[in-house]
């Protein structure tokens, strides 16, 4: 058994029926023939050949004790039972698909076995074939999930070696690692104390730099809302695609990053949204952003994100003074993490998202102020169009992890000339989930109005 680091164990401590912490993903593919041979082409693809090592890894037994900090592995993989065929009811609408997405987004993986699922989705009515894909938390973040997936296509679209992401081939680091003796298993576990113990120290040292840095964001001072509440196991899921080429028009007509253009559609979504159902509070919502602290060219796997806070400036009616708020805010935000090594940056992590390890404790939530009103995630794709094996990909869209206190989850990511958004969101506690796409298309346009008003 190799041990967990706490970048990893936190994610299964957090995880209970109602709360599962898995990243999933919807990827659609426009076949270069008939949809039928394209998901057939994939399930044999996906149900043969090796397997990497970290799609082999499941929890130590027994689960509830050992496996919420060791690693077991398992040397035979049940295809069968971790790919998976299905065919939408007609008529095979996208709504048809998302319901799908929304009802097995719900379920927990199985800690018995690698913790993965892929399904192969027919019966779209467009002629499409999906694949939904979910890993849990603990195994990759939301970055080097992507990552993975976009290792198995190619920009050309006649190549006909595409694979499945857990195929060796794909990974820098080969499977045929040998099994920790008694010594190292020993450095693991001293290593892991010592981890715990550095953690203090350094998040001593975030919250100095942090209170010197007049008007950085802390945890812990967000206003509570519709979203910061305890929530059931049932989940909603909405997506929508919005072209680069107009953000683009946006950011350097307001000399701002497409990241911030993002931020600003969802805090002016978020508004809307939120005076549409009479529950805007007076201060601003604070969105937890998380940032990966891989290096460029590093194609790893596993878990290596911090976060910042931004202020999304929602008391402001102004769109353009909204989204000064929040530039300023990211900008104090990274330019603390520039301050910081891996570890403080990791620490700074791990403080932040505390507070969501205690919602199942019965009252906390209802008793305790938010760390943060939303997540908000932008995972960068691809810029050119891909393909596995002649298909050509049309589009991404993450679907990531809500908890109790933290009802709403938005994720985007890049895909050729696009961004898709996929919003993620408790079933209960968040009405009319797909509203929110009205209310982002609304806020890009108070953008584009803002700008040519300027100009």
């Amino acid at each position: 058994m190799a041990l967990m680091p706490v970048t990893e164990s936190m994610f299964l401590i957090a995880e209970s029926r109602e709360h599962p912490m898995h990243v999933g993903g919807l990827q659609l593919f426009v076949p270069a023939g008939e949809a039928h041979d394209l998901a057939d082409e994939m399930q044999r693809s996906f149900t043969s050949g090796e397997v990497h090592e970290l799609f082999r890894k499941r929890p130590g037994r027994p689960v509830d004790v050992v496996g919420k900090i060791a690693w077991s592995r398992d040397t035979d993989i049940d295809f069968e039972y971790h790919v998976r065929r299905v065919v939408l009811p007609s008529p095979g609408r996208i709504r048809e698909l998302f319901q799908f997405l929304s009802l097995n987004h719900s379920t927990p993986l199985d800690r018995y076995r690698p913790m993965w699922e892929v399904y192969i989705v027919e019966g779209l009515a467009d002629g499409r074939v999906a694949l939904y894909t979910k890993v849990h938390h603990s195994l990759v973040d939301g970055v080097s999930a992507l990552k993975l997936m976009l290792n198995t296509l190619s920009e050309d679209p006649d190549d006909r070696t595409g694979v499945a992401t857990w195929d060796p081939s794909l990974f820098r680091v080969k499977p045929d690692k040998p099994v920790p003796g008694v010594t190292e298993r020993v450095g693991q576990g001293l290593a892991l104390v010592g981890d715990l113990f550095d953690f203090a120290p350094a998040a001593a040292r975030i919250g100095l730099r942090a209170l010197r840095d007049e008007g950085a964001q802390l945890p812990l001072r967000a206003p509570r809302t519709m979203f910061n509440v305890p929530i059931g196991g049932a989940r909603r899921f909405a997506a929508e695609t919005w072209s680069i080429a107009r953000m683009r028009t946006v950011a350097e007509g307001l000399d701002i990053t497409i990241n911030d253009v993002v931020l600003a559609m969802c805090a002016g979504a978020l508004r809307g949204y939120l005076i549409d159902e009479d529950a805007l509070p007076e201060s601003p919502l604070i969105a937890m952003v998380p940032v990966s602290l891989r290096k460029p060219g590093d194609s790893s796997a596993g878990n290596s994100v911090t976060t910042i806070l931004c202020n999304l400036g929602t008391d402001e009616a102004d769109p353009l003074a909204r989204l000064q708020r929040i530039t300023r805010s990211t900008t104090r935000g990274k330019d603390m993490m520039r301050e910081l090594n891996t570890l403080e940056s990791l620490a700074f992590g791990a403080v932040t998202m505390l507070p969501l390890l205690f919602g199942p404790v019965p009252g906390f939530v209802r008793n305790t102020p938010p760390p943060f009103n939303v997540i908000i995630s932008n995972v960068p794709g691809s810029p050119k169009d891909l393909y596995w094996n002649g298909a050509k990909l049309d589009g991404i869209y993450p679907a990531s992890i809500v908890c109790d206190g933290m009802a709403l989850n938005i994720t985007v990511a890049s895909n050729g000339d696009s961004l898709n958004f996929g919003l993620i969101g408790c079933r209960r506690s968040v009405p009319h989930l797909q509203r929110m796409l009205t209310h982002l298309e609304e806020s890009l346009v108070e953008l584009e109005k803002a700008v040519s008003t300027s100009a």
